[in-house]
Protein backbone atom coordinates (compact mmCIF):
# COMPACT_ATOMS: atom_id res chain seq x y z
CA UNK A 1 0.00 0.00 0.00
CA UNK A 2 1.63 2.99 -0.81
CA UNK A 3 1.11 6.39 -3.26
CA UNK A 4 2.35 6.44 -6.91
CA UNK A 5 3.57 9.06 -9.69
CA UNK A 6 5.48 10.23 -12.26
CA UNK A 7 5.87 11.55 -16.03
CA UNK A 8 6.52 10.12 -19.60
CA UNK A 9 7.38 12.65 -21.54
CA UNK A 10 6.41 11.56 -25.31
CA UNK A 11 8.87 14.27 -27.31
CA UNK A 12 12.12 13.24 -25.85
CA UNK A 13 12.25 15.50 -23.28
CA UNK A 14 13.67 14.36 -19.79
CA UNK A 15 10.96 13.82 -17.46
CA UNK A 16 10.33 16.56 -14.77
CA UNK A 17 12.54 15.40 -11.67
CA UNK A 18 11.35 18.67 -9.88
CA UNK A 19 7.74 18.02 -10.66
CA UNK A 20 8.10 14.55 -9.70
CA UNK A 21 9.63 15.15 -6.50
CA UNK A 22 6.88 17.72 -5.26
CA UNK A 23 4.16 15.07 -6.55
CA UNK A 24 5.51 12.02 -4.13
CA UNK A 25 5.79 15.02 -1.52
CA UNK A 26 1.87 15.36 -1.62
CA UNK A 27 1.42 11.65 -1.07
CA UNK A 28 3.31 11.32 2.14
CA UNK A 29 0.85 10.07 4.00
CA UNK A 30 -0.37 7.61 1.86
CA UNK A 31 3.31 5.77 2.61
CA UNK A 32 4.60 7.15 5.38
CA UNK A 33 7.62 4.71 6.23
CA UNK A 34 10.01 5.56 3.40
CA UNK A 35 10.31 7.08 -0.02
CA UNK A 36 11.62 6.99 -3.68
CA UNK A 37 12.28 8.60 -7.10
CA UNK A 38 13.63 6.74 -10.16
CA UNK A 39 14.28 8.67 -13.42
CA UNK A 40 15.23 7.04 -16.81
CA UNK A 41 15.45 9.52 -19.69
CA UNK A 42 11.90 11.04 -20.62
CA UNK A 43 10.36 8.59 -17.61
CA UNK A 44 10.50 9.09 -14.14
CA UNK A 45 8.38 7.73 -11.37
CA UNK A 46 8.35 8.78 -7.51
CA UNK A 47 7.21 6.33 -4.52
CA UNK A 48 5.64 6.79 -0.74
CA UNK A 49 5.81 3.62 0.87
CA UNK A 50 3.59 2.07 3.55
CA UNK A 51 5.76 -1.48 4.92
CA UNK A 52 3.37 -4.81 4.73
CA UNK A 53 4.88 -7.15 2.78
CA UNK A 54 8.57 -7.44 2.96
CA UNK A 55 9.60 -4.90 5.64
CA UNK A 56 12.80 -5.20 4.12
CA UNK A 57 14.75 -2.40 2.26
CA UNK A 58 14.99 -5.05 -0.98
CA UNK A 59 11.48 -4.31 -1.73
CA UNK A 60 11.57 -0.16 -1.84
CA UNK A 61 10.48 1.47 -4.95
CA UNK A 62 10.17 2.38 -7.12
CA UNK A 63 11.85 -1.13 -7.26
CA UNK A 64 14.35 -1.45 -10.62
CA UNK A 65 15.54 -4.77 -11.62
CA UNK A 66 18.59 -4.38 -13.80
CA UNK A 67 18.27 -8.37 -15.09
CA UNK A 68 15.31 -7.75 -16.95
CA UNK A 69 15.68 -4.16 -17.18
CA UNK A 70 12.55 -3.12 -16.03
CA UNK A 71 11.07 -0.56 -13.15
CA UNK A 72 7.87 -0.62 -11.30
CA UNK A 73 5.59 1.56 -8.85
CA UNK A 74 2.94 -0.36 -7.43
CA UNK A 75 0.43 0.72 -5.01
CA UNK A 76 -1.84 -2.05 -3.69
CA UNK A 77 -1.33 -5.93 -2.65
CA UNK A 78 -1.41 -9.22 -4.73
CA UNK A 79 -2.59 -11.38 -2.37
CA UNK A 80 -1.71 -14.81 -4.01
CA UNK A 81 1.58 -13.50 -5.19
CA UNK A 82 3.21 -16.41 -2.82
CA UNK A 83 1.52 -18.83 -5.77
CA UNK A 84 2.49 -16.73 -8.35
CA UNK A 85 6.58 -16.30 -7.22
CA UNK A 86 6.70 -20.42 -7.26
CA UNK A 87 4.94 -20.70 -10.64
CA UNK A 88 7.49 -17.84 -12.06
CA UNK A 89 10.37 -19.35 -10.18
CA UNK A 90 9.67 -23.15 -11.85
CA UNK A 91 10.03 -21.29 -14.92
CA UNK A 92 13.28 -19.90 -13.87
CA UNK A 93 13.08 -16.88 -12.50
CA UNK A 94 14.96 -15.71 -9.36
CA UNK A 95 14.01 -13.14 -6.79
CA UNK A 96 16.10 -10.92 -5.16
CA UNK A 97 13.17 -9.78 -2.26
CA UNK A 98 10.29 -11.26 -0.64
CA UNK A 99 7.16 -9.28 -1.61
CA UNK A 100 4.27 -9.07 -3.89
CA UNK A 101 6.32 -5.91 -6.20
CA UNK A 102 9.00 -8.10 -7.70
CA UNK A 103 6.14 -10.63 -8.59
CA UNK A 104 4.54 -8.36 -10.64
CA UNK A 105 8.10 -7.15 -12.69
CA UNK A 106 8.50 -11.07 -13.36
CA UNK A 107 4.69 -11.68 -14.40
CA UNK A 108 5.06 -9.18 -16.87
CA UNK A 109 8.51 -10.25 -18.47
CA UNK A 110 6.90 -13.82 -18.18
CA UNK A 111 3.15 -13.16 -19.56
CA UNK A 112 3.01 -10.13 -20.92
CA UNK A 113 -0.58 -8.63 -21.00
CA UNK A 114 -1.94 -11.68 -19.61
CA UNK A 115 -0.19 -10.87 -16.20
CA UNK A 116 -3.53 -9.04 -15.00
CA UNK A 117 -5.34 -12.20 -15.42
CA UNK A 118 -3.72 -14.55 -12.73
CA UNK A 119 -3.77 -11.64 -9.72
CA UNK A 120 -5.75 -11.38 -7.02
CA UNK A 121 -5.96 -8.47 -5.11
CA UNK A 122 -6.27 -4.81 -5.21
CA UNK A 123 -3.54 -3.27 -7.54
CA UNK A 124 -2.63 0.00 -9.53
CA UNK A 125 0.60 -0.14 -11.10
CA UNK A 126 3.21 2.11 -13.66
CA UNK A 127 5.78 -0.54 -15.21
CA UNK A 128 8.85 0.75 -17.65
CA UNK A 129 10.90 -1.07 -20.46
CA UNK A 130 14.20 -0.19 -20.37
CA UNK A 131 14.87 -1.43 -23.56
CA UNK A 132 11.84 -0.15 -25.59
CA UNK A 133 10.91 2.32 -23.53
CA UNK A 134 7.08 1.41 -23.41
CA UNK A 135 5.51 2.28 -20.20
CA UNK A 136 2.53 -0.16 -18.59
CA UNK A 137 -0.71 0.35 -16.65
CA UNK A 138 -2.99 -1.45 -15.29
CA UNK A 139 -5.39 -0.92 -12.60
CA UNK A 140 -7.54 -3.89 -10.38
CA UNK A 141 -10.91 -5.14 -11.18
CA UNK A 142 -12.73 -2.78 -8.93
CA UNK A 143 -10.87 0.06 -9.14
CA UNK A 144 -9.74 -0.19 -5.51
CA UNK A 145 -6.63 1.45 -6.15
CA UNK A 146 -6.56 4.85 -7.39
CA UNK A 147 -4.82 6.13 -10.51
CA UNK A 148 -5.23 9.92 -12.06
CA UNK A 149 -3.72 11.34 -15.19
CA UNK A 150 -3.02 14.44 -16.62
CA UNK A 151 -1.89 15.12 -20.51
CA UNK A 152 -0.15 18.19 -21.56
CA UNK A 153 2.85 19.87 -23.25
CA UNK A 154 3.61 16.66 -24.81
CA UNK A 155 3.91 14.23 -21.64
CA UNK A 156 1.85 12.47 -19.13
CA UNK A 157 1.78 12.75 -15.47
CA UNK A 158 -0.16 10.28 -13.31
CA UNK A 159 -0.44 10.06 -9.49
CA UNK A 160 -2.73 8.35 -6.49
CA UNK A 161 -4.49 10.86 -6.07
CA UNK A 162 -5.66 14.86 -7.92
CA UNK A 163 -4.22 16.99 -4.98
CA UNK A 164 -0.75 15.16 -5.62
CA UNK A 165 -1.10 15.80 -9.73
CA UNK A 166 -1.89 19.57 -8.89
CA UNK A 167 1.44 19.15 -6.92
CA UNK A 168 3.19 18.68 -9.84
CA UNK A 169 1.73 21.82 -11.85
CA UNK A 170 0.54 22.67 -14.88
CA UNK A 171 -2.74 20.95 -14.89
CA UNK A 172 -5.86 22.46 -16.81
CA UNK A 173 -8.05 22.83 -13.54
CA UNK A 174 -11.39 24.38 -15.33
CA UNK A 175 -14.50 22.42 -14.36
CA UNK A 176 -16.06 19.60 -16.62
CA UNK A 177 -19.79 20.48 -17.23
CA UNK A 178 -20.19 16.82 -17.74
CA UNK A 179 -18.24 15.83 -14.44
CA UNK A 180 -20.04 18.40 -12.71
CA UNK A 181 -23.73 17.40 -13.65
CA UNK A 182 -22.02 13.51 -13.04
CA UNK A 183 -21.61 14.88 -9.43
CA UNK A 184 -24.98 16.54 -8.93
CA UNK A 185 -27.07 14.17 -10.48
CA UNK A 186 -25.81 11.19 -9.97
CA UNK A 187 -25.33 11.19 -6.53
CA UNK A 188 -21.81 12.53 -6.86
CA UNK A 189 -20.77 9.67 -8.81
CA UNK A 190 -18.20 10.87 -11.88
CA UNK A 191 -17.54 7.83 -13.84
CA UNK A 192 -14.21 7.01 -15.37
CA UNK A 193 -12.35 8.39 -17.34
CA UNK A 194 -13.70 11.59 -16.13
CA UNK A 195 -13.69 13.92 -13.23
CA UNK A 196 -14.23 17.29 -11.94
CA UNK A 197 -11.46 19.04 -13.26
CA UNK A 198 -11.25 19.06 -17.61
CA UNK A 199 -7.55 18.23 -17.75
CA UNK A 200 -7.78 15.18 -14.92
CA UNK A 201 -8.80 11.67 -16.16
CA UNK A 202 -9.02 8.26 -14.38
CA UNK A 203 -7.62 5.25 -15.85
CA UNK A 204 -10.16 2.92 -15.82
CA UNK A 205 -10.35 0.15 -13.68
CA UNK A 206 -9.83 -3.88 -14.95
CA UNK A 207 -7.87 -1.80 -17.80
CA UNK A 208 -3.86 -2.44 -19.11
CA UNK A 209 -2.39 0.17 -21.00
CA UNK A 210 1.16 -0.27 -23.29
CA UNK A 211 2.11 2.93 -23.92
CA UNK A 212 5.29 3.35 -26.74
CA UNK A 213 7.33 6.44 -26.59
CA UNK A 214 5.66 8.19 -28.89
CA UNK A 215 2.51 8.02 -26.86
CA UNK A 216 0.77 5.90 -29.14
CA UNK A 217 -1.29 3.08 -27.01
CA UNK A 218 -3.07 -0.05 -26.79
CA UNK A 219 -5.48 -1.49 -24.18
CA UNK A 220 -7.48 -3.94 -22.61
CA UNK A 221 -10.29 -4.25 -20.62
CA UNK A 222 -9.21 -7.47 -19.11
CA UNK A 223 -12.63 -8.18 -16.44
CA UNK A 224 -16.17 -8.41 -17.20
CA UNK A 225 -17.97 -10.42 -15.36
CA UNK A 226 -22.17 -11.39 -17.38
CA UNK A 227 -24.92 -10.84 -14.97
CA UNK A 228 -26.56 -13.88 -16.48
CA UNK A 229 -27.60 -17.30 -15.53
CA UNK A 230 -25.76 -20.43 -16.55
CA UNK A 231 -28.30 -23.48 -17.58
CA UNK A 232 -26.35 -25.56 -14.92
CA UNK A 233 -27.36 -22.69 -12.44
CA UNK A 234 -31.00 -24.00 -12.71
CA UNK A 235 -30.69 -27.19 -10.85
CA UNK A 236 -29.38 -25.26 -7.86
CA UNK A 237 -31.29 -24.96 -4.68
CA UNK A 238 -31.33 -21.50 -2.55
CA UNK A 239 -29.08 -23.95 0.11
CA UNK A 240 -26.76 -24.83 -2.81
CA UNK A 241 -26.43 -20.88 -3.05
CA UNK A 242 -25.53 -20.20 0.17
CA UNK A 243 -22.98 -23.06 0.57
CA UNK A 244 -21.07 -21.70 -2.33
CA UNK A 245 -21.62 -17.89 -1.05
CA UNK A 246 -20.48 -18.88 2.06
CA UNK A 247 -17.15 -20.73 0.73
CA UNK A 248 -16.34 -18.16 -1.60
CA UNK A 249 -16.35 -15.79 1.11
CA UNK A 250 -14.28 -18.00 3.15
CA UNK A 251 -11.60 -17.82 0.56
CA UNK A 252 -12.05 -14.29 -0.03
CA UNK A 253 -11.72 -13.36 3.78
CA UNK A 254 -8.39 -15.92 4.23
CA UNK A 255 -6.58 -14.49 0.82
CA UNK A 256 -6.87 -11.36 2.96
CA UNK A 257 -5.11 -12.28 5.76
CA UNK A 258 -1.71 -12.07 3.75
CA UNK A 259 0.86 -9.61 5.58
CA UNK A 260 3.55 -9.50 7.49
CA UNK A 261 1.88 -7.00 9.94
CA UNK A 262 -1.37 -7.92 12.08
CA UNK A 263 -4.50 -7.65 10.08
CA UNK A 264 -7.78 -5.94 12.12
CA UNK A 265 -11.55 -5.16 11.15
CA UNK A 266 -13.67 -1.90 10.89
CA UNK A 267 -16.80 -3.10 12.87
CA UNK A 268 -19.76 -1.51 12.19
CA UNK A 269 -22.02 -3.58 13.49
CA UNK A 270 -23.96 -4.60 10.49
CA UNK A 271 -23.98 -8.20 8.57
CA UNK A 272 -20.79 -7.51 6.32
CA UNK A 273 -18.11 -6.52 8.89
CA UNK A 274 -19.69 -8.90 11.56
CA UNK A 275 -19.17 -11.80 9.23
CA UNK A 276 -15.89 -10.50 8.41
CA UNK A 277 -14.90 -10.66 12.07
CA UNK A 278 -16.56 -14.41 12.27
CA UNK A 279 -14.66 -15.91 9.55
CA UNK A 280 -11.33 -14.46 10.72
CA UNK A 281 -12.10 -15.71 14.00
CA UNK A 282 -13.17 -19.33 12.62
CA UNK A 283 -9.87 -19.36 10.50
CA UNK A 284 -7.85 -18.83 14.04
CA UNK A 285 -6.82 -15.67 13.84
CA UNK A 286 -5.31 -14.62 17.42
CA UNK A 287 -5.80 -11.08 19.42
CA UNK A 288 -8.31 -9.60 16.54
CA UNK A 289 -8.19 -6.43 16.80
CA UNK A 290 -11.81 -4.38 16.28
CA UNK A 291 -12.88 -0.98 15.55
CA UNK A 292 -16.28 1.11 15.45
CA UNK A 293 -17.17 4.84 15.59
CA UNK A 294 -20.11 6.92 16.51
CA UNK A 295 -21.06 10.28 16.43
CA UNK A 296 -23.93 12.95 18.59
CA UNK A 297 -27.46 12.67 17.42
CA UNK A 298 -28.91 15.39 16.12
CA UNK A 299 -32.44 16.15 14.82
CA UNK A 300 -33.80 13.31 16.89
CA UNK A 301 -31.14 10.60 14.51
CA UNK A 302 -29.33 8.47 16.62
CA UNK A 303 -25.13 8.25 15.47
CA UNK A 304 -24.28 4.99 16.34
CA UNK A 305 -24.69 1.60 16.28
CA UNK A 306 -22.19 0.60 18.84
CA UNK A 307 -25.08 -1.65 20.64
CA UNK A 308 -24.46 -4.34 17.57
CA UNK A 309 -20.59 -3.82 17.49
CA UNK A 310 -20.38 -4.40 21.00
CA UNK A 311 -22.47 -7.29 20.59
CA UNK A 312 -20.16 -9.29 17.90
CA UNK A 313 -16.92 -7.90 19.71
CA UNK A 314 -18.36 -9.54 22.91
CA UNK A 315 -19.43 -12.76 21.01
CA UNK A 316 -15.83 -13.25 19.74
CA UNK A 317 -13.53 -11.85 22.45
CA UNK A 318 -11.66 -9.32 20.03
CA UNK A 319 -9.71 -6.41 21.69
CA UNK A 320 -12.56 -3.87 20.38
CA UNK A 321 -12.00 -0.13 20.41
CA UNK A 322 -15.22 2.20 20.24
CA UNK A 323 -14.53 6.06 19.31
CA UNK A 324 -16.96 8.33 20.11
CA UNK A 325 -17.10 11.96 17.57
CA UNK A 326 -18.45 14.74 20.34
CA UNK A 327 -20.53 17.65 17.45
CA UNK A 328 -17.09 19.83 18.05
CA UNK A 329 -14.47 17.19 17.04
CA UNK A 330 -16.97 16.46 13.62
CA UNK A 331 -16.37 19.81 13.00
CA UNK A 332 -12.46 20.05 13.60
CA UNK A 333 -12.19 17.01 11.69
CA UNK A 334 -13.57 17.93 8.45
CA UNK A 335 -10.43 20.61 6.93
CA UNK A 336 -8.60 17.05 7.39
CA UNK A 337 -11.40 14.86 5.85
CA UNK A 338 -11.20 17.68 2.48
CA UNK A 339 -8.13 17.31 2.36
CA UNK A 340 -7.83 13.78 1.54
CA UNK A 341 -10.41 13.60 -0.89
CA UNK A 342 -8.98 12.86 -4.10
CA UNK A 343 -12.16 14.03 -5.67
CA UNK A 344 -15.13 15.65 -4.08
CA UNK A 345 -17.33 13.50 -2.01
CA UNK A 346 -20.94 13.63 -0.36
CA UNK A 347 -20.88 10.95 1.66
CA UNK A 348 -21.39 11.65 5.19
CA UNK A 349 -19.35 8.75 6.68
CA UNK A 350 -15.96 10.13 4.88
CA UNK A 351 -15.73 11.98 8.87
CA UNK A 352 -16.33 8.65 10.01
CA UNK A 353 -13.97 6.59 8.01
CA UNK A 354 -11.30 9.66 8.51
CA UNK A 355 -11.44 9.98 12.01
CA UNK A 356 -11.90 5.71 12.49
CA UNK A 357 -8.81 5.49 10.49
CA UNK A 358 -6.81 8.14 12.96
CA UNK A 359 -7.57 6.05 15.82
CA UNK A 360 -6.87 2.35 14.26
CA UNK A 361 -3.41 3.69 13.06
CA UNK A 362 -2.80 4.45 16.04
CA UNK A 363 -2.47 0.15 16.53
CA UNK A 364 -2.20 -1.44 13.16
CA UNK A 365 -1.68 -1.43 9.62
CA UNK A 366 -4.24 -3.21 7.91
CA UNK A 367 -7.74 -3.97 8.15
CA UNK A 368 -10.33 -5.47 6.64
CA UNK A 369 -14.17 -4.20 5.79
CA UNK A 370 -17.31 -4.86 4.33
CA UNK A 371 -17.73 -2.30 2.01
CA UNK A 372 -19.17 -3.95 -1.37
CA UNK A 373 -21.95 -6.09 0.07
CA UNK A 374 -24.39 -4.16 -1.16
CA UNK A 375 -23.93 -3.89 -4.21
CA UNK A 376 -22.52 -7.26 -4.77
CA UNK A 377 -25.33 -8.99 -2.91
CA UNK A 378 -28.31 -6.24 -3.61
CA UNK A 379 -28.67 -5.05 -0.09
CA UNK A 380 -30.23 -1.63 -1.72
CA UNK A 381 -33.84 -0.16 -1.27
CA UNK A 382 -33.35 0.59 -4.86
CA UNK A 383 -33.35 -3.09 -6.38
CA UNK A 384 -36.67 -4.69 -5.36
CA UNK A 385 -38.84 -2.56 -7.34
CA UNK A 386 -36.66 -3.18 -10.68
CA UNK A 387 -37.84 -6.92 -10.00
CA UNK A 388 -40.90 -6.41 -12.64
CA UNK A 389 -39.89 -3.00 -13.95
CA UNK A 390 -40.68 -2.16 -17.34
CA UNK A 391 -38.84 0.96 -17.11
CA UNK A 392 -35.56 -0.11 -15.04
CA UNK A 393 -34.00 3.35 -16.47
CA UNK A 394 -36.75 5.41 -14.84
CA UNK A 395 -37.17 3.31 -11.99
CA UNK A 396 -33.44 3.43 -11.45
CA UNK A 397 -33.07 7.46 -11.61
CA UNK A 398 -36.08 8.08 -9.71
CA UNK A 399 -34.38 6.35 -6.38
CA UNK A 400 -31.22 7.15 -6.82
CA UNK A 401 -30.57 10.20 -8.72
CA UNK A 402 -30.50 13.17 -6.29
CA UNK A 403 -32.63 15.56 -9.24
CA UNK A 404 -33.59 15.24 -12.74
CA UNK A 405 -31.96 17.87 -15.58
CA UNK A 406 -34.68 19.79 -15.17
CA UNK A 407 -34.41 20.43 -11.72
CA UNK A 408 -30.66 20.96 -12.30
CA UNK A 409 -31.01 24.05 -14.56
CA UNK A 410 -32.52 25.86 -11.74
CA UNK A 411 -29.49 25.51 -9.56
CA UNK A 412 -26.80 25.53 -11.55
CA UNK A 413 -25.37 29.17 -13.21
CA UNK A 414 -26.41 28.44 -16.85
CA UNK A 415 -22.52 28.53 -18.01
CA UNK A 416 -22.17 25.41 -15.83
CA UNK A 417 -25.00 23.52 -16.92
CA UNK A 418 -23.97 20.83 -19.46
CA UNK A 419 -25.98 21.38 -22.17
CA UNK A 420 -27.79 17.50 -22.43
CA UNK A 421 -28.45 15.23 -19.64
CA UNK A 422 -25.35 13.46 -19.56
CA UNK A 423 -26.16 11.30 -16.63
CA UNK A 424 -29.02 10.00 -17.23
CA UNK A 425 -27.48 9.19 -21.07
CA UNK A 426 -24.48 7.43 -19.17
CA UNK A 427 -27.00 4.90 -17.09
CA UNK A 428 -29.02 4.44 -20.20
CA UNK A 429 -25.95 3.21 -22.21
CA UNK A 430 -24.45 1.43 -19.31
CA UNK A 431 -28.08 -0.44 -19.22
CA UNK A 432 -28.28 -1.65 -22.92
CA UNK A 433 -24.90 -3.60 -23.24
CA UNK A 434 -25.66 -7.10 -22.96
CA UNK A 435 -24.51 -9.32 -20.32
CA UNK A 436 -27.06 -8.33 -17.34
CA UNK A 437 -30.45 -10.60 -17.93
CA UNK A 438 -33.29 -8.72 -15.97
CA UNK A 439 -33.42 -5.22 -14.91
CA UNK A 440 -31.91 -6.08 -11.36
CA UNK A 441 -28.95 -7.39 -13.21
CA UNK A 442 -28.31 -4.39 -15.05
CA UNK A 443 -28.68 -2.07 -12.01
CA UNK A 444 -26.42 -4.56 -10.16
CA UNK A 445 -23.60 -3.86 -13.02
CA UNK A 446 -23.83 -0.25 -13.13
CA UNK A 447 -23.83 -0.08 -9.36
CA UNK A 448 -20.93 -2.63 -8.93
CA UNK A 449 -18.52 -1.56 -12.06
CA UNK A 450 -19.41 2.12 -11.77
CA UNK A 451 -21.07 3.58 -8.21
CA UNK A 452 -19.13 0.80 -6.15
CA UNK A 453 -15.85 2.62 -7.72
CA UNK A 454 -16.71 5.53 -7.81
CA UNK A 455 -18.03 5.88 -4.34
CA UNK A 456 -17.23 3.74 -1.46
CA UNK A 457 -14.36 1.96 -2.34
CA UNK A 458 -12.40 5.59 -2.99
CA UNK A 459 -13.63 6.99 -0.21
CA UNK A 460 -12.69 3.92 1.97
CA UNK A 461 -9.62 3.85 0.27
CA UNK A 462 -8.99 8.10 0.33
CA UNK A 463 -9.69 8.09 4.52
CA UNK A 464 -7.86 4.92 5.82
CA UNK A 465 -4.68 6.15 3.58
CA UNK A 466 -4.86 9.57 4.48
CA UNK A 467 -3.82 7.83 7.91
CA UNK A 468 -1.43 5.35 6.40
CA UNK A 469 -3.66 2.81 7.01
CA UNK A 470 -4.58 -0.37 4.03
CA UNK A 471 -7.73 -1.58 3.94
CA UNK A 472 -9.06 -5.03 2.17
CA UNK A 473 -12.52 -5.26 1.31
CA UNK A 474 -12.89 -9.11 0.85
CA UNK A 475 -16.63 -8.44 -0.99
CA UNK A 476 -14.68 -7.22 -3.54
CA UNK A 477 -12.91 -10.48 -4.35
CA UNK A 478 -13.32 -10.89 -8.03
CA UNK A 479 -14.37 -14.89 -8.12
CA UNK A 480 -17.10 -13.64 -5.17
CA UNK A 481 -18.25 -11.01 -7.37
CA UNK A 482 -18.86 -13.74 -10.31
CA UNK A 483 -20.49 -16.05 -8.14
CA UNK A 484 -22.92 -13.57 -7.16
CA UNK A 485 -23.59 -12.20 -10.25
CA UNK A 486 -25.21 -15.40 -11.75
CA UNK A 487 -26.76 -15.67 -8.30
CA UNK A 488 -30.92 -15.12 -9.37
CA UNK A 489 -32.31 -11.83 -8.34
CA UNK A 490 -34.62 -12.70 -6.46
CA UNK A 491 -32.58 -15.17 -4.02
CA UNK A 492 -30.67 -11.87 -3.56
CA UNK A 493 -33.32 -9.73 -2.85
CA UNK A 494 -35.12 -12.18 -0.22
CA UNK A 495 -35.30 -11.37 3.18
CA UNK A 496 -35.28 -7.28 2.59
CA UNK A 497 -32.50 -7.64 0.25
CA UNK A 498 -28.55 -9.10 0.77
CA UNK A 499 -31.20 -12.63 1.18
CA UNK A 500 -28.44 -15.50 -0.20
CA UNK A 501 -25.82 -13.56 1.87
CA UNK A 502 -27.67 -13.41 4.93
CA UNK A 503 -28.51 -17.50 4.98
CA UNK A 504 -24.64 -17.66 4.69
CA UNK A 505 -24.16 -15.47 7.92
CA UNK A 506 -26.16 -17.41 9.63
CA UNK A 507 -24.06 -20.59 9.52
CA UNK A 508 -21.70 -17.87 11.27
CA UNK A 509 -22.47 -14.98 13.49
CA UNK A 510 -25.12 -14.65 15.57
CA UNK A 511 -28.67 -13.56 14.27
CA UNK A 512 -29.53 -10.41 16.14
CA UNK A 513 -26.73 -8.85 14.08
CA UNK A 514 -28.65 -10.49 10.71
CA UNK A 515 -32.29 -9.83 12.05
CA UNK A 516 -32.45 -5.94 12.30
CA UNK A 517 -33.29 -3.06 10.14
CA UNK A 518 -30.60 -2.18 7.77
CA UNK A 519 -28.30 0.66 9.22
CA UNK A 520 -25.70 2.79 7.41
CA UNK A 521 -23.01 4.67 8.69
CA UNK A 522 -24.72 7.70 10.64
CA UNK A 523 -23.24 11.20 10.80
CA UNK A 524 -26.81 13.27 11.57
CA UNK A 525 -25.11 16.62 12.07
CA UNK A 526 -24.21 16.71 8.53
CA UNK A 527 -27.74 15.99 7.19
CA UNK A 528 -29.30 18.12 9.45
CA UNK A 529 -26.93 21.31 9.19
CA UNK A 530 -27.66 23.51 11.79
CA UNK A 531 -25.61 25.68 14.30
CA UNK A 532 -21.88 26.04 13.41
CA UNK A 533 -22.50 23.78 10.40
CA UNK A 534 -24.91 25.98 8.95
CA UNK A 535 -22.24 28.75 9.28
CA UNK A 536 -19.66 26.75 7.90
CA UNK A 537 -21.03 26.05 4.73
CA UNK A 538 -22.84 29.26 4.14
CA UNK A 539 -19.10 31.11 4.77
CA UNK A 540 -17.99 28.72 2.36
CA UNK A 541 -20.51 28.66 -0.59
CA UNK A 542 -20.76 32.94 0.10
CA UNK A 543 -17.15 33.09 -0.20
CA UNK A 544 -15.31 35.43 -2.85
CA UNK A 545 -13.32 32.33 -4.52
CA UNK A 546 -17.30 31.34 -4.56
CA UNK A 547 -18.84 34.36 -6.25
CA UNK A 548 -16.50 34.20 -8.49
CA UNK A 549 -16.80 30.77 -9.58
CA UNK A 550 -20.31 31.23 -9.36
CA UNK A 551 -21.71 27.75 -9.69
CA UNK A 552 -25.15 27.70 -8.16
CA UNK A 553 -27.60 30.32 -8.89
CA UNK A 554 -27.76 32.31 -5.75
CA UNK A 555 -31.63 32.09 -5.73
CA UNK A 556 -31.25 28.41 -5.21
CA UNK A 557 -28.37 29.33 -2.02
CA UNK A 558 -30.48 31.19 -0.09
CA UNK A 559 -33.25 28.72 -0.10
CA UNK A 560 -30.64 26.03 0.75
CA UNK A 561 -29.68 28.49 3.82
CA UNK A 562 -33.13 29.17 4.88
CA UNK A 563 -34.38 25.85 5.37
CA UNK A 564 -31.66 22.94 5.07
CA UNK A 565 -32.98 20.18 6.54
CA UNK A 566 -36.08 20.72 4.00
CA UNK A 567 -33.62 19.52 0.87
CA UNK A 568 -32.99 16.40 1.78
CA UNK A 569 -32.14 14.06 -1.82
CA UNK A 570 -34.15 10.49 -2.36
CA UNK A 571 -30.64 9.17 -0.94
CA UNK A 572 -31.53 10.98 2.54
CA UNK A 573 -28.27 13.27 1.71
CA UNK A 574 -28.16 17.35 2.35
CA UNK A 575 -28.56 19.16 -0.99
CA UNK A 576 -26.75 21.93 1.11
CA UNK A 577 -23.83 19.66 2.11
CA UNK A 578 -23.26 18.75 -1.29
CA UNK A 579 -23.08 22.28 -2.59
CA UNK A 580 -20.67 23.00 -0.01
CA UNK A 581 -18.51 20.30 -0.41
CA UNK A 582 -17.55 20.89 -4.22
CA UNK A 583 -16.52 24.43 -3.60
CA UNK A 584 -15.03 23.32 -0.03
CA UNK A 585 -12.80 20.78 -1.98
CA UNK A 586 -11.79 23.23 -4.98
CA UNK A 587 -11.11 26.11 -2.50
CA UNK A 588 -8.80 23.44 -0.50
CA UNK A 589 -6.68 22.38 -3.46
CA UNK A 590 -6.90 25.96 -4.04
CA UNK A 591 -8.64 26.18 -7.61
Amino acid sequence: MCGICGELNFRGRPADAAAITRMTQALERRGPDSSGLVMRGHVGFGHRRLKIIDLSERAEQPMVDPALGLTIVFNGCIYNYPELRAELEALGYTFFSHGDTEVILKAWHAWGMGCVDRFLGMFAFVLHERETGRVVMARDRFGIKPLYLAEGDGGLRFASSIPALLAGGGVDTEIDRAGLHHYMTFHAVVPAPRTLLRGVKKFPAATIRVMEPDGSAKERIYWAPRYERRAEDGRLSAEDWRDRVLASLRTAVKRRMVSDVPVGVLLSGGVDSSVIVGLLAEAGQADLMTFSVGFEEAHGEKGDEFVYSDLIARHYGTKHHKIFVPSDGLLDALPGTLGAMSEPMVSYDNVGFYLLSKEVSKHIKVVQSGQGADEVFGGYHWYPPLLHSKDALGDYARAFFDRDHATLATQLAPEWLAQEDVSRGFVAEHFAQPGAETPVDRALRLDAQVMLVEDPVKRVDNMTMAWGLEARVPFLDHELAELAARIPPELKLRDGGKGVLKDAARLVIPHEVIDRKKGYFPVPALKYIQGPYLDLVRDTLTSRAARQRGLFRPEYLERLFAAPTEHITPLRGSELWQAAVIEMWLQANRI
